[in-house]
């Protein structure tokens, strides 16, 4: 596999050479500097550890400035590990757009946007109990019964219910690459990426 780690920027809009409007996001990916190479001999399995974003030398470790000075790069601020990756690095290399190709499918792993806890309508679909009839001013977006009584004599697990929401890790297959901007570092993907605006995302193919 290969991967780069990226920053997505917001969603637009463009057109295809046949005339179709495609959502796509906009996607600022690298570049990447290779901060460690680990092989199967010394580590056990082989991966490379790339870091992005630059960091503030006041904010950062002893022991991190000593580990980004052996790849001769400023202090960064996400490291991220990418196994058994297919092209050929050494410690301090740079990785670019340029390892992937207009046309090619995607993946791209996010953090979903953070709701908080939410009720059973939002969190899973519930219509609620029906319009407000006598007796029940309140009940809208209730959950209802939960179908147990002296039977079971507790709440089954995986029970539909009221709890938090969002900020889960997500992986979207089979986005398409539309258009690689080299000069800005930036990728058009097709459709969403979880993540709100300026979160990091991990793009891998």
């Amino acid at each position: 596999m290969k991967g780069i780690i990226g920053k997505k920027i917001g969603m637009t809009s463009i057109f295809s050479p046949d005339g179709k409007q495609q959502s796509c996001t906009i996607i600022e990916a690298g570049p990447c500097v290779v901060t460690q190479v680990k092989t199967q001999d010394a580590d056990g399995y082989s991966a490379l550890q790339l870091a992005f974003g630059e960091k503030k030398e006041k904010n950062t470790t002893s022991a991190e400035k000593n580990h980004f000075a052996k790849a001769n790069t400023s202090p960064k601020k996400f490291v991220k590990e990418f196994r058994n990756y297919s092209l050929e690095k050494n410690i301090g290399e740079t990785i670019t757009t340029d390892i992937f190709a207009e046309g090619d499918k995607v993946e791209v792993v996010g953090t979903t946007k953070g709701k908080g806890f939410q009720g059973v309508v939002k969190r899973h679909g519930f219509h609620g109990v029906g319009g407000q009839s006598h007796g029940q001013h309140d009940r809208q977006r209730a959950p209802g019964s939960l179908g147990n009584s002296s039977d079971a004599a507790r709440v089954m697990k995986g029970m539909k219910m009221a709890g938090r929401m969002g900020a889960d890790r997500v992986k979207v297959k089979g986005l398409k690459v539309l258009k690689i901007f080299p000069e800005k570092n930036y990728i058009l993907v097709s459709g969403s990426v979880p993540g709100y605006n300026g979160s990091i995302v991990y793009i891998q193919k």
